[in-house]
């Protein structure tokens, strides 16, 4: 989207001010529909700090995260966590990832998570 959706934007705001991680969303950007929870950015980033920080090989990149967000105005990005990009009936990864989107690469989106089907 050349200018992003205020809906979603205000959408995005309540989850940052809520500190909320219980909103359902599924986006389409750049050809992936992307299915999960949001969360607050803080928390997101908390969150990909721990797991970069219990892995031997990528702890070092984990301060990167711990950063405080510069924010000035509405949010700019998704944070999604549980989350998962759904290619034909499978979800990956199966136990759900960490997504970070920008709002205005959103072509569409709903309320509420898809379910997918493993056959």
């Amino acid at each position: 989207m050349s200018k992003p959706d205020q809906l979603l934007v205000d959408v995005a705001t309540l989850v940052e001010s809520g500190q909320s991680n219980q909103m359902s969303l599924t986006v389409v950007t750049g050809g992936a529909v992307i299915t999960g929870r949001l969360a607050p950015e803080a928390v997101w980033r908390r969150r990909v700090s721990e797991v970069l920080t219990d892995s031997a090989r990528l702890a070092e990149f984990s301060a990167v995260f711990t950063a405080t967000a510069r924010q000035d105005g509405p949010p700019t990005h998704l944070h999604f966590h549980v989350a998962r990009i759904l290619q034909g009936t499978v979800g990956i990864p199966e136990t759900g990832g960490m997504y970070r989107v920008s709002i205005a690469d959103v072509s569409a989106w709903t309320v509420g998570d898809f379910s997918y089907y493993d056959h």
